[in-house]
């Protein structure tokens, strides 16, 4: 039976690649027919999750997706984004305009890899150059402080790293090296005792990295997902008029179930809510995506990929429950801190220590090193919940280096978002459908 199984899977894959070989995705970007962006368009054979492989590309890119039109019904994908880079105006670069289209085109040519996540774990995996440690636990102050210290106490190098924290859970993604050789570990023993010191750390139990490697934004999700981070505990503060607004409603006679969201805009957000519904193991089949000023509006038609609309209350439920924590997890709290120094081992255990000892907590946190510099971001907070006090920062600025750390205020995510139009349907001139909330 597993042979008969595999092989079909064989087939598939093959069918797959002979589709794409016979209609190989094309890429027209337009940057005449809209007067403030740049347009994206592609057409591809459909493939389960190419909508969020072609919404990767541009988010790696740093491009933020003002407008978008979805169409993956049937056999073929066709997809409109309007596009901007960082400062909100058209990409004018044709080279740039090039790399951009070569991107997307070799990613619909590759095959998307899938990580299942755990609860509350620490996994360990070699790269070439790195190992990859990954992290999920409680929340507390200092746990990034604590976390950092035992990596440079077992002579381990960070050399990037991601962090999020989100209703009391935390997710990290850390790659690191040796310190004497400057390459990944692969001292079995050795990974052995980071996992086993690690997991002590966070209180949680170790387990063993699958084989394989995925997106890093994409796999903090996934593991945020499958810790469960959407479930809203009693302690969780927060003014629930201030949270994304989304709704689930099924569509009668088209089979579908149409999810609607309205929110504060921001960089990645397309990213995070397709990321969560393929994930989830929905097919977006259309959707439409629009951004004005500060306001996000978003509209999918989506089914679970055995082809069933959402079916229960229960369901809805919990699809409503995970979007709102994909938007959520980078609306971080608190002041943003900017730091560049020349890199040394030890760096990020020295800068988290002071914070800690200062009184803040890491509630985001973005480390990378580039040319042999440290660059990183950090979204701080007062661990008792009082505003931080600006003597603080100026302590802990006199401590690193005026010119080493910069304050950049408070986290414009965190402001409470603008009031937004009731529940509208971009597509019901296309079905011309009634909708009805799902009942159970």
């Amino acid at each position: 039976m597993d042979g008969e199984l595999s092989s079909s899977w064989d087939s598939d894959d093959e069918y797959e690649k002979f589709i794409l070989k016979m209609n190989p995705p094309r890429v027209v970007i337009d940057n005449d027919s809209c007067i403030n962006a740049t347009v994206v368009r592609v057409d591809s054979a459909n493939k389960y999750g190419i909508l969020l492989e072609v919404v990767q590309v541009l988010t790696d890119l740093n491009l933020n997706i003002k407008k978008a039109y979805i169409s993956s019904d049937g056999g073929w994908f066709m997809d409109v984004f309007n596009v901007t880079n960082s400062d909100g105006e058209k990409i004018k670069d044709e080279t740039a305009l090039d790399e951009i289209a070569d991107f997307i085109r070799k990613s619909l040519g590759a095959d998307s890899s899938f990580i299942p996540s755990r609860r509350r774990s620490v996994g360990v995996e070699q790269a070439s150059d790195y190992t990859s440690i990954e992290l999920t636990g409680t929340d507390r102050p200092g746990l990034l402080s604590e976390v950092s210290a035992v990596l440079t106490n077992l002579k381990c190098n960070v050399v990037s790293a991601e962090v999020w924290t989100h209703n009391t859970r935390a997710a990290a993604v850390m790659h690191v090296t040796d310190l004497e050789t400057g390459s990944a570990i692969n001292d079995p023993l050795r990974l052995s005792s980071i996992k086993k010191l690690l997991s002590h750390v966070l209180k949680g139990r170790t387990m063993v990295p699958s084989v394989g490697s995925t997106h890093r934004e994409r796999r903090l999700h996934q593991m945020m997902l499958a810790d469960r981070d959407y479930q809203r505990s009693g302690d969780v503060k927060g003014d629930v008029n201030q949270r994304p607004k989304v709704s689930v409603v099924n569509c009668g006679e088209k089979d579908y179930s149409v999810v609607t969201i309205r929110c504060r805009d921001r960089p990645k957000l397309l990213f995070d809510t397709v990321c969560t519904l393929t994930d989830m193991e929905y097919v977006v089949f259309h959707g439409n995506v629009d951004a004005k000023m500060s306001e996000a509006y978003q509209e999918y038609y989506i089914r679970h990929v055995d082809g069933s609309p959402v079916k229960s209350e229960a369901e809805r439920e919990r699809v409503i429950q995970c979007l709102e924590a994909a938007i959520e997890r980078r609306i971080s709290e608190g002041i943003k801190l900017e730091l560049c120094t020349p890199d040394r081992v030890g760096l990020l255990s020295e800068i988290t220590r002071i914070f800690r000892e200062n009184g803040l907590s890491v509630t985001r946190a973005e480390v990378a090193t580039h040319d042999k510099n440290a660059v990183n971001t950090f979204y701080v907070r007062d661990a008792t919940g009082s505003p931080v006090d600006p003597r603080t920062l100026d302590m802990i600025r006199n401590e690193l280096g005026q010119s080493v750390l910069q304050v950049k205020g408070q986290n414009e995510m965190t402001k409470t978002p603008p009031q937004v139009s009731p529940t509208r349907f971009l597509f019901g001139g296309l079905f011309k459908q009634n909708l009805h909330v799902i009942l159970g």
